[in-house]
């Protein structure tokens, strides 16, 4: 038997998305966004509204980063979703995030997430969404394994849990993509 619970914006997982920009000023900004995913093979979409700082910084500097949240960064990865920019200056010295400068977009990389997208602002689309292009993705090495490739096991990214208000870390693997379903053909 289902329990129905009518309109929800209950969507399973959802990342947990920090997103990097530059104020006027030159200063990092980061807010947590879990309303966001690809677009495309190569697009992301943001759901952010018009009063966040972030929304203002995109539009005027043409760029962002995707930062994913990961286990290790629970607490300011929150921090930067509960506090504005527009009220706290000191928002990014107080979450203790850390940036350097992609070499790719006008926008920081958080040092302490290690996986990272790098985007250029495309448009708003009909719906008031951000549309951003993938430029790069960065991985920081200590969340790579043998072959070079992200280590899920040591990147242990998080998802919000929108019922409970929680995050949850993902990471067992429980099958191969485009290969297990074969069995049934």
């Amino acid at each position: 038997m289902r329990k129905n619970f009518g309109t929800k914006s209950w969507f399973y997982p959802l990342p947990v998305l920090i997103i990097g920009t530059y104020n006027a000023d030159g200063t990092a900004d980061a807010m947590n966004a879990a309303w966001g995913g690809l677009y495309d093979s190569d697009k992301v979409v943001l759901c952010l509204s018009a009063g966040h700082r972030t929304t203002a910084n995109i539009k005027r500097s043409g760029a962002f980063t995707v930062s994913f949240a990961d286990a290790a960064h629970v607490v300011p990865s929150d921090y930067v979703g509960i506090v504005s920019a527009n009220s706290e200056p000191k928002k990014m010295e107080k979450s203790g995030f850390h940036v350097t400068r992609s070499e790719f977009v006008e926008a920081p990389l958080i040092d302490e997430l290690p996986v990272a997208l790098e985007c250029r602002f495309l448009k708003v689309n009909e719906d008031g969404n951000i549309i951003g292009q993938i430029v790069n993705v960065s991985a920081d090495e200590r969340v790579l394994d043998s072959d070079g490739s992200i280590d899920f096991a040591k990147f242990r990214p998080i998802s919000f849990e929108p019922t409970h208000n929680a995050y949850h870390v993902l990471g067992e693997k429980v099958g191969n993509a485009f290969r297990d379903g074969g069995s049934l053909k």
